[in-house]
């Protein structure tokens, strides 16, 4: 079995900044590529990021792009995303999660593994 737990979440005021965690430990066998999605309330779960094993083809939703940053550091099985210039739409519960496909880096979730729990981020107007 693979966990993933998130941290970092928390209320921000608009324009600022917050650094997510997801910390991976378990039977991670291989290589995995890593994503990260979120539900606003009363919306279905939409895909906000991914990188590949290796780190270098992160891919990002166009709502987040050249804000957000995805990075991740094997040794520390750890990924993170990076959120800066936070709006109030960004507001939802955060979302990570592993694919252990080879073909992994995948935008869907239905190509993923394992997810955590979720941690919440709040951006006030």
């Amino acid at each position: 079995q693979v966990q993933l737990v998130e941290s970092g979440g928390g209320l921000v005021q608009a324009g600022g900044s917050l650094r997510l965690s997801c910390a991976v430990s378990g039977r991670t066998y291989r290589s995995y590529a890593m994503g990260w999605f979120r539900q606003a309330p009363g919306l279905e779960r939409e895909f906000v990021a991914v990188i590949d094993w290796s780190g270098g083809s992160p891919y990002y939703a166009d709502s987040v792009k050249g804000r957000f940053t995805i990075s991740r550091d094997n040794a520390k099985n750890t990924v993170y995303l990076q959120m800066n210039s936070l709006k109030p739409e960004d507001t939802a519960v955060y979302y990570c999660a592993a694919d252990f496909r080879v073909s992994g880096s995948s935008i869907r979730e239905r190509d993923y593994d394992y997810w955590g729990q979720g941690t919440q981020v709040t951006v006030s107007s």
